[in-house]
């Protein structure tokens, strides 16, 4: 029995994103700027709120070498806490409560679309996500797997190029 299905696919549980102010978390800190943009950008009044949040966005990406578009489609609850070397592509979609580790890269093939990753996604080191596909809610993605298929949701993929797992 997993004891992680009670993680919602659906509504984000924002403490896994929580950071407490003056710590050091530079994974947490390269969402809080994400997220602080996302909010003030909206806002005219607070312009200049969300042009220091792009300042503070510039600044944890280089601390944390990921390249997560300040303008992404990231859901509520994303963890990383390794974010060296992950690259997402700014119109990917990818759901609440997922957990994304070191080296992954999620975009496209030759403009074949982008894909979609629903809530409460696991992906392991190394993984490449890329094409129009969706993977379902609660689905894996093991370390080093290049992801060209859809996987079902709760399944698990694995392998170059990956295959689903029953």
């Amino acid at each position: 029995m997993n004891i992680n299905n009670h993680i919602s696919d659906v509504e984000p549980d924002w403490s896994r994103e929580y950071k407490r102010v003056f710590s050091w978390h530079p994974s947490r800190s390269l969402l809080a700027s994400i997220r602080a943009y996302q909010k003030y950008n909206q806002h005219s009044i607070l312009y200049f709120i969300a042009k220091f949040a792009v300042l503070r966005h510039i600044f944890w990406s280089a601390i944390t070498g990921a390249d997560i578009p300040i303008n992404c489609n990231i859901g509520g609850g994303l963890l990383i806490p390794h974010p060296n070397g992950i690259v997402i592509h700014p119109d990917a979609i990818i759901g609440p409560n997922c957990l994304i580790l070191q080296q992954v890269t999620i975009g496209t093939i030759d403009g074949s679309g982008l894909p979609i990753i629903e809530g409460h996604v696991d992906i392991g080191a190394g993984a490449k996500v890329l094409g129009g596909i969706r993977i379902g809610a609660h689905a894996k993605i093991g370390a080093n797997a290049v992801v060209l298929i859809d996987v079902p949701a709760g399944k698990t993929a694995v392998g170059i190029p990956a295959r689903v797992r029953v």
